[in-house]
């Protein structure tokens, strides 16, 4: 009977949300968390009115952004979890203060604009990159299809996770453990 209680109540809660390591997640589990991420990242732009100045239309494209937006979003679950304590609100508005500070800074880095994106540029150490690093293309491109370049990104990195777990399965690629 206490058994059947606690299984009742821990289905009734869910479970706590965690923060995401984004390097490690399987193939699944990427396109469920970018999916939902994306999903989240739309209704806070919306919620309070963000320019893009602190979330531009490409973040997806930009691991720091997507780092940042991951954590502020898994900060939010867990401040409002019905588990959470009646403050974590008040505390996930102070933190997302600082976080929109940190996210301007990296928009700014990075270069991603409203009508235009490239990817973040790089800083090569002289003799301190891996032998087979290049450096990216960093030309600009104008953002016409956002939606499209989502989905087309969501793609990739579930493609690039399969490729990466076949290769650890065929014992060709420890890199990545």
């Amino acid at each position: 009977m206490e058994a059947e209680y606690a299984q009742q109540i821990s289905n009734m809660l869910g479970e706590v949300p965690r923060p995401i390591n984004w390097r490690t997640l399987a193939p699944d589990d990427v396109e469920h968390e970018l999916l939902e991420l994306n999903a989240w990242v739309d209704w806070l732009r919306h919620e309070y009115g963000l320019p893009a100045q602190i979330v531009p239309p490409m973040w997806h494209r930009h691991p720091e952004l997507l780092w940042e937006l991951s954590a502020l979003r898994q900060h939010w679950l867990f401040s409002y979890d019905p588990q959470a304590k009646g403050n974590q609100a008040l505390a996930w508005h102070q933190d997302f203060a600082i976080a929109r500070d940190r996210l301007r800074d990296w928009v700014t880095i990075c270069g991603t604009r409203l009508d235009r994106d490239r990817p973040t540029r790089i800083t090569p150490w002289p003799g301190g990159e891996a032998g087979d690093w290049t450096e990216q293309n960093t030309t600009e491109r104008p953002v016409a299809e956002r939606t499209k370049d989502f989905l087309a990104f969501v793609d990739e990195q579930v493609d690039r996770r399969r490729e990466e777990q076949a290769a650890r399965i065929r014992g060709g690629d420890h890199d990545n453990d």
